[in-house]
């Protein structure tokens, strides 16, 4: 507990001491609602999860193109406390960075968080077997929330209210790994440090084209992960692929590509089955690579983006999962060719394998 709140106070402190134009603002609220079982392990798993959250926010006010572009977003860190009012789930502490959008003339906000997660009751064959939900003490943690506010209450006091869902997972690093997610309600309270107007759009930025015409990259994803039989070991993967991309305007690209999967747990997963359950009629010597298709969509946000892909294996000897995959993740441009980020690999709900990649433009 000790070692976040120094992590929150050390984020904070980066945030409020940026010398520029932009303005200090600061987010407390309280939130309570119920864990969304999304698999029949998590049937038990039941409580009303609980806790607050503390946000440390930067308020933009022109002085970048996208500032103007995106409606004046806010940027900064998050504290997130949960208690899931289980006996399994315990707590957990989540920290890291967000975006607040606005809507209806800055009434409506979408918030979207991406840090990481220490939970305090993870799986434990002897003392905690029943909590399937994740499997380590370290998770990722993703929040999206949707909420109407008034950012000028009373002078610099704002109150705000709506819905947030949360969602927790290690990627299966280690199984179990069902993932937890939980829709709450909350409301609160923003400060703004300082009173200060917004810019106007810079016109000539703004009208500065962002198409361009079609272009292919070519990406490697790497990491660690394990198949869903507990305790079977961590193996690394080897995701290669290629795609073209087309950049529509100044905030979406679309993709279309392809991708071959080396995901070494698979390999002892198939022996695994093939022994265990043997009406399952399993050669052990399938092979266990994939290749699919995907089309994507990348949002540009300054530097970082958000990119969404949905896919289909059109190579999959070892049919155990469905036939669809998606991905979220974030990627960081380090230069107009080059980006590196990191994403998670679902079957819906069900996490494989968080990706920790590079995308090189052609």
């Amino acid at each position: 507990m000790k070692k976040f709140f120094l992590m929150l106070f050390f984020a904070f402190g980066i945030c409020f001491g940026q010398k520029q134009d932009d303005t200090a603002g600061l987010e407390i609220t309280y939130f309570r609602g119920n864990v969304l079982p999304h698999t029949t392990d998590l049937y038990h798993l039941q409580g009303h999860p609980e806790g607050f959250m503390v946000s440390a926010l930067m308020k933009t006010h022109g002085k970048k193109e996208w500032h103007s572009a995106y409606n004046f977003p806010d940027y900064g860190v998050y504290f997130l406390y949960q208690n899931y009012n289980n006996e399994f789930l315990g707590r957990s502490y989540a920290t890291g960075g967000l975006y607040n959008f606005y809507f209806l003339k800055r009434h409506l906000k979408l918030l979207l968080c991406q840090g990481i997660t220490y939970a305090t009751n993870p799986y434990n064959k002897e003392f905690n077997s029943k909590n399937k939900a994740f499997g380590t003490e370290l998770l990722a943690n993703t929040n999206i929330g949707f909420s109407f506010k008034d950012e000028k209450l009373i002078g610099k006091i704002g109150f705000e209210a709506g819905i947030l869902l949360t969602h927790s997972s290690n990627g299966r690093i280690k199984s179990p790994n069902s993932g937890i997610n939980t829709y709450l309600l909350n409301m609160g309270l923003s400060y703004n440090f300082e009173n200060k107007s917004r810019c106007d759009s810079d016109s000539l930025r703004l009208k500065k084209s962002s198409v361009e015409a079609v272009h292919f990259d070519l990406f490697f994803k790497t990491g660690v992960n394990e198949s869903p039989i507990i305790n079977s070991g961590q193996h690394p993967f080897y995701h290669f692929g290629i795609y073209a991309d087309k950049r529509l305007n100044r905030k979406s690209g679309l993709q279309l590509g392809t991708e071959l999967f080396l995901t070494t747990s698979i390999k002892d997963y198939i022996k695994y089955k093939s022994v265990a359950f043997p009406e399952l009629g399993i050669d052990p010597n399938t092979d266990y690579k994939r290749v699919g298709v995907f089309v994507g969509h990348e949002l540009f946000v300054n530097k970082i983006s958000i990119v969404t892909q949905v896919g289909y294996y059109v190579y999959r000897p070892f049919k155990d999962d469905i036939s669809m995959y998606d991905r979220l993740g974030l990627k960081y441009y380090i230069s107009k060719n080059v980006a590196v980020g990191f994403d998670v690999k679902t079957h819906l709900f069900f996490a494989e394998a968080l990706e920790f990649g590079i995308d090189y433009r052609l």
